[in-house]
């Protein structure tokens, strides 16, 4: 553990050899059986059978009132597999090991909580799946829980690393993202996806990651259940849980009100679940859906929202200032941007969207505020399209800062495109251009979203101040080059 490990490979190779390769093995035979048609009873017995504990553990899942209401009682492997069928069991077999592999391993709070929300994922997406697949409802439990693999090995085997990356995202006002990259190496959806080809755990772990294959009602099953887990942190009553709720609503074939009823039996089973697999101690972090516990859980969050901080406002506005003068690069000035928007205004997620592919189209440069790290995966809108024009690109060639929500801009609504809808919620938010001069940059965004918030004037003030202020910071960059 002495000698730091950085990059993708490295951290697969250590995985691997060093720390989980009785993890690695048993999920790679599990999942093979998936893929092969005639795979044998005797088979999954035999993987099963190679470690006592597990087969011990995965007969005392099999015998739970959970998977076996009638409680014939199942002293075997093969029996099991005959009474509560063999995806059941090879999940059973998946999800054991992975608890006994990674939650034994360590005190660190991150990993209990990121494995209560992947087993939360798991069941909202099998049910999700319920409704749009006839089958293969147990591998999209299976891929689900998966989904944050990279970063449950991390916890569960990084060592020192994970001490290192543990301090620095207790640093107020950190970029998540940025500090995973700097101890790792790589990101946390990079190590996954790493893990996944190197495991063989075929294509539905992978696609769950990547955007071309949204279409796929498996990989929607798993996105939408993996967002809903991260969503019901915020609470149940979030505007983010309100819009997974309508998106899911509307891919199923549910009134809201029953899509929300769906979303909180999922919960409620999810602890079961986890009890069921032996994870006890995971339940009381997978969010309470009795309505006291909502209750309190709103009044939690509500206390602490972000609120505008004017010392840390003001430093980042002297800090734009001094940049004019001084040799700076982009990104410096971009973070001091986000930072004093962020912390400073209290502007929950702000981004900077610039113009990219031959200035075609514009893509998140960088982004802050709970759930951003989304837009910087896969934020795409066009540019300069007359046909169909956006705000976007109405703000940078009017050169105007927006307030968009308020009487004043009702008239702009319809350039408020449906992919901009989709990517950005609804409700209030703030855009301005950002320009070196007459170069026209790209604009930036600010919103509240996360809390329903109205925006203030006072924040609209400072957005305009930031926005001109990172501007002649960009100018006097061009000019020196």
């Amino acid at each position: 553990m002495g000698e730091r490990s950085h990059g993708l490979q490295s951290w697969i190779d250590r995985l691997n050899e060093a720390e989980l390769p009785a993890l690695a093995a048993v999920v790679q035979d599990l999942h093979q059986m998936a893929q092969q048609d005639k795979s044998s009873v005797q088979q999954l017995a035999d993987v099963l059978l190679r470690d006592a504990t597990l087969t011990s553990k995965v007969l005392k899942v099999a015998n739970s009132v959970y998977y076996n209401p009638s409680q014939e009682p199942i002293r075997t492997i093969s029996r099991a597999i005959v009474l509560i069928g063999f995806e059941n069991v090879r999940l059973i077999g998946l999800s054991v090991s992975l608890i006994d592999n990674l939650l034994t391993r360590g005190p660190r709070e991150q990993l209990p909580e990121l494995l209560a929300r992947s087993f939360h994922a798991a069941v909202q997406a099998r049910n999700i799946a319920g409704y749009l697949l006839a089958r293969s409802q147990e591998e999209v439990f299976i891929a689900a829980l998966l989904h944050n693999l990279g970063e449950l090995a991390f916890w569960g085997c990084g060592g020192e690393q994970a001490d290192e990356l543990a301090a620095a995202l207790a640093q107020p006002g950190v970029d998540a993202d940025e500090a995973v990259r700097d101890v790792l190496g790589t990101s946390f959806r990079q190590l996954t996806l790493g893990l996944v080809r190197s495991w063989n755990l075929g294509e539905l772990a992978s696609l769950a990651h990547a955007g071309s294959a949204q279409g796929d009602p498996a990989v929607k099953a798993v996105s939408l259940g993996v967002r809903i887990s991260e969503a019901a942190l915020q609470g149940w009553d979030s505007p983010a849980m309100a819009q997974l709720v309508e998106q899911l609503a509307n891919q199923v074939g549910l009134s809201r009100e029953e899509a929300m009823q769906q979303v909180l039996a999922s919960a409620d089973e999810a602890v079961k679940v986890a009890t069921t697999f032996g994870a006890s101690k995971l339940c009381h972090l997978i969010p309470h859906t009795d309505p006291e516990q909502i209750k309190l859980q709103r009044e939690q969050r509500q206390a602490r929202q972000l609120q505008p901080n004017l010392l840390v406002m003001q430093q980042a506005l002297q800090e734009l200032g001094l940049l004019v003068s001084r040799k700076a690069d982009i990104n410096l000035v971009l973070d001091t941007l986000l930072q004093g928007l962020h912390q400073g205004a209290g502007l929950e997620r702000v981004m900077v969207a610039v113009l990219t592919d031959q200035r075609s189209r514009f893509t998140v440069r960088r982004a802050m505020g709970e759930g951003s790290e989304r837009w910087l995966e896969g934020f795409a809108l066009p540019a300069s399209q007359p046909e169909n024009p956006n705000l976007f690109s109405y703000a940078l060639r009017t050169r105007e800062t927006l307030w968009m929500g308020v009487p004043a801009s009702y008239s702009l609504n319809d350039l408020v495109t449906r992919p901009m809808r989709e990517w950005l919620g609804q409700g209030m938010f703030f855009v301005a251009p950002l320009l070196a001069g007459k170069r026209e940059i790209g604009v930036i965004y600010a919103d509240c979203r996360l809390s329903g918030r109205a925006l203030r004037h006072e924040q609209f003030v400072a957005f305009q101040h930031f926005a001109q202020s990172a501007g002649r910071c960009l100018e006097a960059m061009a000019q020196r080059s």
